[in-house]
Formats: structure tokens, sequence, C-alpha cells
């Protein structure tokens, strides 16, 4: 049996430069990806705003007594 095989200059596995650029573009999208979610997550579930609370008289700043 012949094996034939064919040169490839694009495999990655071949030139350990390659590889490694390759892998830091990975990690690149992958951390902008993972930041861009993370603040768009915040930015949907944001601060509504100060909610109506009632207090009682007598613990405000300056209290109101009967």
């Amino acid at each position: 049996m012949e094996q034939n095989t064919v040169e490839n200059k694009y495999d990655i596995t071949l030139d350990k430069v390659s590889r490694s650029r390759w892998l830091f573009y990975v990690q690149l999208f992958c951390m902008v990806a993972f930041i861009l979610g993370l603040s768009y997550g915040l930015y949907t579930h944001k601060y509504a705003g100060k909610p109506e609370v009632k207090v009682q008289g007598s613990s405000l700043y300056n209290p109101k007594y009967k």
C-alpha cells in the first residue's frame, strides 16, 4: 500500500508561530465577547431608580413627634 500525503502550509499544527497567533486571536475574541456580554447584561438589568418608601416620622433626620 502506498500512502499519498499532501503538504498543507495552512495547517496550524505544523507551525508553532501560526498556532500561537491563532490561539491569541481566539482568546482575544472570547475575551471581547465575554466583556460585551457582561456589559449588555449590566445594561439590561440596570438600576431603575429610587423607589418611594414610607418612613416613620420619628425616624427622620429631623424627627416629627406627636
